[in-house]
């Protein structure tokens, strides 16, 4: 039952309810089943490829090394919503705390601003790597390479910081419905009973945010494609495409999501379209990053076929 906090004749709410799962017995079974097994495959998927750039001295070169940052990254950013979606899915009691829903909002977002950092590292990688491939071993060192993360970590976790502590001293009251799968900034921001009018400045500040990395990753793939264009060997196209193929679907897929659920301003979409636009990028983008940085990846697949082979090894030896 949702709890309420009578206080200077308003109904205080100390918990949301997400009002967009159905119960258990109309669909939401079925919804838990499919879920866990995206989740599971997420996680093991993402665990794998971190561990084999790992363990793997062939994949010990800075493409590898964000690509698994990615990866590990992933599996926190998809653990920080789909957790509470299962249990949400199962249980009669769809409510998250305020606290709980602040927390769920910052990592989300903090883990969420932080890949787009890293992939605009990787484009800056990929961008090094065929436009300058003399100077790329010069320019990308280890040392480069784990600023450039720290950085993106650094960005993620302080740029939503304000927001959230500005949310935090927002008083709710009347309906706590959040007609969403997880705590997002719009859904809970509506809910408030107090003006929200300065969040327009923080949208702003995020279309910053995405239009700023959007315009230096398809700056650096137009420059990379034009370059490919360039070289006379068809081997050489053939295989910079595909090593360039795979990160452009994944940014692709990652900013067109939310570009537009957050490039919107005053445009609202119905429930229905606001929850398949928030899937896309918390559940099928994660989702689908391994399978396009394993299958399309002849170095990855053959890392990860070693690593299984070696974890057979050693069985076999006891």
């Amino acid at each position: 039952m949702t709890q309420l906090v009578a206080s200077q004749n308003q109904t205080m709410v100390i918990e949301f309810l997400f009002s967009v799962f159905p119960p258990l017995y109309e669909g939401g079974l079925l919804f838990f089943i499919l879920l866990i097994l995206v989740y599971a495959f997420i996680i093991s998927g993402n665990l794998v490829i971190f561990v084999a750039v790992q363990l793997d001295m062939a994949l010990h070169t800075p493409m590898y090394f964000f690509i698994s940052v990615l990866s590990f990254l992933e599996i926190w950013y998809t653990t920080t919503t789909i957790p509470k979606m299962l249990s949400s899915l199962v249980s009669e009691k769809k409510t998250i705390s305020l606290g709980g829903c602040l927390m769920q909002m910052y990592f989300f977002h903090s883990l969420g601003i932080t890949e787009g950092c890293v992939l605009t590292a990787m484009s800056i990688d990929r961008y090094i790597a065929i436009c300058y491939p003399l100077r790329y071993p010069t320019i990308m060192t280890s040392k480069l390479c784990i600023q450039l993360t720290a950085g993106s970590c650094f960005c993620g976790f302080l740029l939503v910081l304000p927001e959230i502590a500005w949310i935090a001293t927002l008083p709710f009251c009347g309906s706590n419905k959040i007609h969403q799968i997880f705590c997002d900034f719009t859904p809970v921001l509506s809910l408030a009973c107090t003006d929200t009018s300065l969040v327009v400045i923080v949208d702003a500040i995020h279309a910053v945010e995405i239009l700023a990395s959007f315009l230096v990753i398809a700056l650096s793939y137009i420059r990379i494609i034009v370059v490919i264009l360039g070289m006379p060997s068809a081997e050489g196209r053939h295989k910079a495409f595909s090593t360039c193929a795979a990160h452009l679907a994944v940014f692709l897929l990652f900013f067109g999501s939310v570009a537009v659920m957050y490039l919107r301003f005053s445009a609202t979409y119905s429930v229905f379209w606001d929850t398949v636009i928030a899937v896309t990028f918390v559940i099928l983008a994660p989702f689908l990053n391994p399978i396009i940085y394993s299958l399309r990846n002849k170095e990855m697949k053959d890392a990860i076929g070693r690593l299984f082979h070696q974890k057979r090894d050693v069985r076999a030896q006891k």
